[in-house]
Parts: structure tokens; C-alpha cells; sequence
């Protein structure tokens, strides 16, 4: 089964695509995660991806695709496997249904996670972060003794794109980027909307529902 998840900062994407992951057992492949590992690595692709982020540029769609091509040919995606944060736009996805026929896969489902802005903003600008890495929410996962860290006794703060106004502004140019991926897919008849608001093991039913299916 082959998958691609659709889903805003804040829509508890990571958590799903997790639990998933785990029941269906495919291969979680987040795109910065496969970007970064070819630089570190210095693979010819990701010396060349390198490039183009030390300049401070986005990596070419031409060249990202090649990275993707690269990935979903190694064998530990012969069970299927899920990509996260690509395509994130049209020609990526063209570009994507390109490369596919030859692996010998194909898009099964488009899973889009869908959550309200306003829950959104709630749930981002509530987190608290400490210089230590351990992150809490003021409302879902509060320190014991408010602006301590539980780990490290460290004080708490408001990461500046957690305010308000930033996550807005998130939000927009998601919304932006994403809407026409979700019109192309959805004339395809291959997109799943999620309700991504409520408790997380009813979201994983509602998902169930739809792989079970496929």
C-alpha cells in the first residue's frame, strides 16, 4: 500500500503517520528526513541538493524528484510505503506519477488531514519549549510547576513562530500551497479527508476505515 499524507502544522500528522505506520507496516518517508540524511551522507544527489541549500535556494523540483526516485528503490519499501511533506505541489506531483509506473507502484490513497484553523492555533500557540528539548502544551502535556521544566527545572519559553500571529501566518501559506494538491487529487478519486480534530484514537479509526478498504 502506497500512501500519501496531507496534513497543516499542528494536525498530529507525525503522531498518525506513527501509529500507521506501525499497523500497516510501511515505511514512513519524510522528504527533509531523506534530504538531510543524502547531504550528511554525501551521496552525489545530496552533494548536489547541498548546493543549492548553502545558497540558501530551495533544492529544484528536478532534483528533488531524483531523490525520491533514489528512495522508493531500495527494498525495505517493497511492503509500501507513506510519503510525508511531498509532493507539495502540482508539478511535484506530476513529476511524482512520472517516476511511479517504472518502480512498479502507484498512489493507493491521498489521506488529508483536515482540522480547523482555529484548533490549530490552539494547539501550537500552547506549546512551551526548554532549552533542554523536552516540549510541553499548556493544555495537553502542562509542566507540574508552571514555566519549569519537569526534566530540568529549566525555565519554559514561547517559541517565536508559536505565536499567534506567526501561526497564521503558517497556516495561510499552507492553505495557499496546498488547496490546488488537494483539487488534483481529488479529481483523481484517490483523496481520503480525515477529521483530524477530537481524540487521537478515533482519528486512527476514521483512517482505518479507509486503508482497510484499499
Amino acid at each position: 500500500m502506497d500512501i500519501i499524507l496531507l496534513g497543516p502544522p499542528g494536525s498530529g500528522k507525525g503522531t498518525q503517520a506513527k501509529m500507521i505506520a506501525d499497523k500497516y507496516k510501511v515505511k514512513h518517508i519524510s522528504t527533509g528526513d531523506i534530504l538531510r540524511e543524502n547531504v550528511r551522507n554525501g551521496t552525489p544527489l545530496g552533494n548536489e541538493a547541498k548546493k543549492f541549500m548553502d545558497a540558501g535556494q530551495l533544492v529544484p523540483d528536478a532534483l528533488l524528484v531524483d531523490i525520491i526516485k533514489d528512495r522508493l528503490a531500495k527494498p525495505d519499501v517493497k511492503g509500501g510505503w507513506m510519503l510525508d511533506g511531498y509532493p507539495r505541489t502540482i508539478p511535484q506531483a506530476e513529476a511524482l506519477e512520472k517516476i511511479l509506473p517504472a518502480l512498479g507502484q502507484k498512489i493507493d490513497v491521498v489521506l488529508n488531514i483536515d482540522v480547523p484553523d482555529a484548533e490549530l492555533v490552539n494547539r501550537l500557540s500552547g506549546r512551551r519549549m526548554c532549552k533542554c528539548g523536552v516540549s510541553y502544551h499548556l493544555q495537553f502535556n502542562p509542566p507540574k510547576v508552571a514555566g519549569k521544566c519537569d526534566a530540568c527545572g529549566g525555565e519554559l519559553y514561547h517559541r517565536s513562530d508559536d505565536q499567534a500571529e506567526a501561526i497564521m501566518k503558517r497556516l495561510d501559506a499552507y492553505h495557499k500551497q496546498t488547496q490546488p494538491l488537494i483539487d488534483y487529487y481529488t479529481k483523481k478519486g484517490i483523496i481520503a479527508t480525515i477529521n483530524g480534530a477530537g481524540d487521537i484514537k478515533a482519528i486512527f479509526g476514521d483512517i482505518t476505515k479507509v486503508l482497510d478498504k484499499i
